[in-house]
């Protein structure tokens, strides 16, 4: 395990209900300023990729992200990450529909709103409509799940839904595969294509 999955773990358990001495040790060995509050899994890996193909250590800037399975957890986090606990900046990324859960839990733990950054729906749906189905579905098919789309597309439930509905819904299907697209997807946009709200978190940090 890296230093800095051991510092994730140590916030993890923290929330959870743990103390916070083992976080703040790491904080401090590892010299961490920052900590990006994502909703999921899938966003992790996908700001991961993305910052890897900018040339960009963010460990090595004392910038660790962080997945915190979902927004309503965000009041957690950030104060015990935040200016009100261990005194680090926040900066977050989450789904528009979350943005409120966002926005209460960085004011209360002192932490500026602006650092928020927003998806339409999620970040799957900017990453697609960024590269377009055409794109995907190439994508799909390098990753040997070519069978599996088709036969979700042929279910009832998928008639007359848009492409790009079809494949978030692909994406979301089976365990594990968000995930593993939050990268693949990332790895594959073109540098001018970059979603607006992981552009700007990016760039923010």
């Amino acid at each position: 395990m890296t230093d800095l999955g051991a510092f994730r773990d140590a916030v993890t358990a923290w929330a959870a209900g743990g103390t916070g001495e083992r976080a703040r040790e790491l904080a401090g060995r590892l010299a961490v300023e920052t900590v990006v509050l994502l909703e999921g899994r899938s966003d992790l890996a996908a700001v991961d990729a993305l910052a890897e193909r900018r040339s960009r250590d963010l460990a090595a800037e004392g910038i660790c992200v962080l997945s915190i399975d979902g927004a309503m957890s965000v009041g957690r986090y950030a104060g015990l990450l935040g200016p009100a606990g261990l005194g680090l900046r926040l900066a977050g990324l989450c789904d528009e529909a979350e943005r409120p859960y966002y926005v209460r839990g960085f004011e209360r733990a002192g932490a500026a709103p602006a650092a928020i950054h927003a998806c339409a729906a999620d970040l799957e749906d900017e990453l697609i409509r960024a590269l377009g189905v055409a794109r995907v579905e190439e994508l799909v098919r390098e990753q040997g799940e070519l069978r599996p789309l088709r036969t979700l597309l042929r279910q009832p439930a998928q008639q007359g839904r848009a492409p790009q509905q079809q494949f978030r819904r692909f994406i979301g299907t089976k365990k594990g595969r968000k995930i593993r697209y939050g990268r693949v997807l990332a790895e594959a946009l073109d540098p001018g294509r970059v979603p607006a709200p992981l552009d700007a978190l990016l760039a923010a940090l």
